[in-house]
């Protein structure tokens, strides 16, 4: 699916920076000590856990869920030290990172990360990457609205960016179908085997996404 906010590890660490974390100020939450579990229709989305690296592996190591995110853990032992990554990060207030289970069941079929594009995490970029089996049954948009949601109204997040490559024609749909703004292409901005493929840039501002919500709350009261 789309490009998670992950690197690959260097030298058996996750490397996303190479200076040190900082951290944003405490906020009234306390997402930073654990992150809430948010119960969808479809999808329940809950912390990550070591014991969901090797589900996590099964899922991401097919072709067509790697073909436009950054290169996942090449093994379990390597999801594991990037679920302690996540973990590091989010105590540090810069990063949430969500497994996505089917609701009914607690195994991990993909994830979903937050990150901090500025010190106060009100402008951050997300990502997402489900297992192939789970294309097209509405898990995707049940989960994306609970992050979304977790985003601006626990986190704080005003601006929520996302970047799909222009050719992932799945992607970019769902962004649109969620009521992200298209807001131009980064060209040559992501280099993927050996080819530099150009991005769409995706937006979601709280003010607009709590708008169009309100009509939708109201048929539900009613």
């Amino acid at each position: 699916m789309e490009k998670v906010p992950y690197q690959p590890p260097l030298e058996g660490e996750p490397a996303v920076s190479t200076g040190p974390i900082v951290e944003s100020p405490p906020r009234p939450s306390d997402w930073r000590t654990g992150l809430p579990e948010l119960a969808g229709s479809l999808v329940t989305l809950r912390d990550l856990r070591t014991s969901d690296a090797r589900s996590l592996f099964a899922a991401m190591m097919n072709g067509e869920v790697t073909r436009f995110i950054s290169p996942p853990p090449a093994t379990v032992e390597g999801f594991e030290r990037f679920i302690a990554w996540t973990h590091r990060q989010r105590a540090a207030g810069q990063h949430a990172c969500f497994a996505i289970v089917s609701r009914g069941s607690d195994v991990a079929i993909g994830l979903f990360q937050v990150r901090s594009l500025d010190l106060d995490f009100v402008t951050a970029e997300w990502g997402f990457a489900i297992a192939p089996e789970f294309w097209g049954t509405g898990m995707f948009a049940d989960g994306a609205r609970l992050v979304i949601e977790f985003a601006f109204d626990v986190v704080g997040t005003n601006r929520l960016e996302a970047r799909a490559a222009v050719t992932n024609t799945r992607g970019n749909s769902a962004l649109r179908r969620l009521g992200a703004v298209h807001e131009g292409v980064l060209r040559k901005s992501f280099l993927r085997h050996g080819e530099f493929l150009d991005q769409s840039l995706w937006t979601l501002l709280a003010d607009d996404w709590r708008d169009a919500q309100a009509p939708r709350a109201s048929q539900v009261i009613h």
